[in-house]
């Protein structure tokens, strides 16, 4: 009878062990703020929020900065905001509705399937609420420093409207090609603005209906990211070689020139006052798509990666006294300048934690001196920054491994005061999360590969394992809840396959950003040759050697640039890796139009067979895992194509393959739901392959 009462307990205590704790839909019910921005004077904020998919502006101000829902779409639509801007005087929202500004095209989304076609609409709300105004169909608002009237962009055209809605829209000027990156000058009285022609882009000032655009310093280039000095008498540029010439190698790293530019708006003039160093470490910055051109009082300050590592340089306006304002081992991402144009903002992946390499702080530094100081450090994650504009706070978006993002005030003491804690769900699943490490391994070619190691708290003898790939490719995963949307899904899951009695070991790979530039743009990289694999096989191995994991149970799952390299897991080491999710990946990388000019490049032959080799279709004879393909057909990342040319390829060969199939969404999971439905097929399916549950 004794043995029998004990036998109980053990399965019982047992049980409560090994047993799912929560569920995913309660992992992923975290409200996820975005488009964190502040007015350009006073303390007011504004934020967007996305509920379980019903999306929502939040303002707050000063001294108590309460979370103030001020919009009311209860519907998980898959109509996202963004485009959030404070007016200056602090009165009025201005915003977009629609669309997916995180794929090629921005365009409406439908993916509730509604038959009434949706739209992309700049909206207007006053601050404190009431009535949405309705401006037009469009994107791209900017508010004018006056706080009355707005520019927007529609069809690649500029239109103009007063921010209450008083007046219809109308079209602010015409210009040749598509118009964007249009800036008010500081006294609001011209407007700034690029024309892209295809094979080269100019700078335009637009005064008034009556005086001709006027063209900056036009030449065979591509000009770019104009802005105001501050007192609006001259603008600075970012000037690259325009579209042409001799069709260079395809397989060869080339250094991608670029320099800055200024003009005197009364001659329209223009002079280079910088140019790049011309080697591949002074190519043209792909950290945050901008170089964060800004005209600090008599300084500009850029970005560039010359030194190996993505930081802040400033230079006067002259192009003189060029200083590096943010020395050190990390990249510098999200920059804000003040409103008085003395000092920015950024976060940057370095600390005191020896482990913050996988982590985000907050840092300020003034525009003429590198003096870095620590706004923000510990085991959380800081990013976003924004300044008030009356300069009195920083906010961020801050997490932790196991609290989702939330907006945050920056302390004197270095600590963290957070807006809209109510926010997060009673029954959100806080303390049964883990705490994920950092961990290295070695790569076949001897380089250092990063990733963060999610082990169950009570791990069980000859436990299955996953190998998690991002996309991008170039991301980098954090000791804690991401502050992109995506990967935010993505680190929920994994917290989810760890209750499920998985250790997760999130990957870091070549390719992504965090570890200097030779990590970032390695060569024979992607349709090169695939190099950046190599990193996801030993992320494999090092799984299949560490206590407790059962190397036959080793499963691999990743979206976009992910499923890429899970694809290619499959495909090439299918002994290694048991199961695996393809989820939106490019299964395909030749592709004839990759080869550009009027001649074939030297090396197009060869250039063509390496990418068929880098193609997890060139391994189709030896995948034999099982396998989840999952794809929304309103991707616009990925082509939906991929995933129905690798499907009908494994029809052909008669091997067996589970799909997930979403209509009308898009690579970003616009509805919760659908974001819900993926993350539990790919969960159900690992657990099945992986542990036959």
């Amino acid at each position: 009878m004794k043995k029998l009462i004990f036998l109980v307990i053990v399965l019982l205590v047992s049980n409560k062990i090994f047993s799912q704790s929560f569920t995913l839909k309660s992992v992923l019910s975290y409200p996820f703020p975005s488009q964190l921005v502040a007015a350009p004077s006073g303390s007011k904020i504004a934020w967007t929020s996305n509920e379980q998919g019903k999306r929502n502006i939040y303002v707050a101000n000063a001294p108590d900065y309460k979370a103030i829902k001020i919009t009311d779409y209860n519907e998980d639509d898959g109509q996202e905001l963004t485009s959030l801007s404070i007016s200056t005087d602090g009165k009025w929202i201005v915003f977009v509705r629609g669309g997916d500004h995180g794929g090629r095209d921005g365009g409406p989304v439908n993916a509730a399937s509604s038959p009434i076609a949706p739209k992309v609409q700049v909206l207007t709300i006053p601050f404190d609420g009431g009535k949405i105004n309705a401006i037009a169909e469009g994107d791209n608002p900017i508010i004018s420093p006056n706080s009355d009237q707005i520019i927007f962009a529609k069809a690649g055209q500029i239109l103009i409207a007063y921010v209450d809605g008083s007046s219809l829209a109308k079209n602010l000027f015409y210009a040749k090609g598509i118009n964007g990156q249009y800036k008010w000058s500081p006294d609001g009285k011209k407007i700034a603005f690029v024309s892209n022609r295809q094979d080269h882009s100019f700078i335009g000032i637009y005064t008034d209906k009556n005086i001709p655009v006027q063209w900056i310093g036009a030449s065979f280039s591509k000009d770019n990211s104009p802005i105001w000095s501050p007192d609006g008498t001259e603008i600075a540029f970012v000037r690259t070689p325009g579209t042409g010439g001799a069709t260079d190698s395809i397989l060869a790293k080339k250094h991608q020139p670029w320099a800055i530019w200024t003009a005197k708006i009364s001659t329209g003039i223009g002079k280079q006052i910088w140019k790049a160093p011309e080697t591949l470490r002074g190519s043209y910055p792909s950290i945050d798509g901008n170089v964060n051109l800004n005209w600090a009082n008599n300084r500009i300050v850029y970005t560039s990666y010359q030194d190996g590592w993505p930081h802040l340089y400033s230079i006067k306006s002259d192009g003189s006294n060029q200083l590096l304002l943010s020395p050190g081992d990390f990249a510098v991402e999200n920059v804000k300048l003040s409103s008085d144009k003395k000092w920015l903002v950024f976060c940057a992946n370095t600390g005191k934690e020896p482990d913050d390499i996988d982590r985000r702080h907050i840092y300020k530094v003034s525009v003429d001196q590198a003096n870095m100081q620590v706004l923000s450090e510990g085991k959380g994650i800081e990013a976003y920054p924004i300044i008030t504009g009356n300069m009195a706070q920083v906010i961020c978006l801050s997490s932790t491994a196991q609290r989702p993002l939330l907006p945050a005030i920056l302390t004197a003491k270095k600590s963290l005061k957070l807006i809209g804690e109510a926010l997060i769900p009673k029954d959100f699943p806080t303390d049964q999360l883990v705490i994920p490490t950092h961990v290295t391994f070695k790569a076949a070619d001897g380089n250092t590969v990063y990733g963060q190691l999610f082990t169950p708290k009570n791990p069980r003898k000859n436990h299955p394992a996953i190998v998690y790939v991002h996309g991008g490719p170039q991301r980098q995963m954090f000791l804690g809840w991401n502050p992109m949307d995506y990967y935010s899904i993505d680190y929920a899951l994994n917290q989810y396959l760890v209750s499920l009695g998985f250790s997760v070991l999130s990957v870091n790979y070549r390719l992504g950003l965090g570890y200097g530039y030779e990590f970032h743009k390695p060569n024979n990289a992607g349709a090169q040759g695939a190099f950046e694999y190599q990193d996801i096989k030993a992320a494999g191995e090092w799984l299949a050697t560490q206590p407790n994991i059962n190397k036959d149970k080793i499963g691999v799952y990743g979206g976009s640039y992910g499923g890429y390299l899970v694809a290619l897991a499959l495909g090439k080491d299918s002994k290694l890796f048991a199961a695996g999710v393809d989820i939106h990946g490019v299964n395909n990388r030749f592709s004839s139009n990759a080869i550009e000019g009027n001649e074939p490049a030297p090396d197009a032959e060869l250039a063509s067979k390496v990418a068929a080799e880098s193609s997890p279709m060139n391994y189709l004879n030896t995948w034999k895992s099982p396998t989840l393909i999952i794809h929304a057909d309103d991707d616009r990342n990925v082509a939906f194509s991929q995933s129905v040319d690798l499907a009908k390829r494994f029809e052909d060969k008669k091997f067996e393959f589970e799909s997930l199939v979403i209509p009308d969404d898009t690579h970003h999971w616009m509805k919760f739901s659908n974001g819900l439905k993926v993350s539990e097929a790919t969960a159900e399916f690992l657990n099945r392959k992986l542990k036959g549950k």
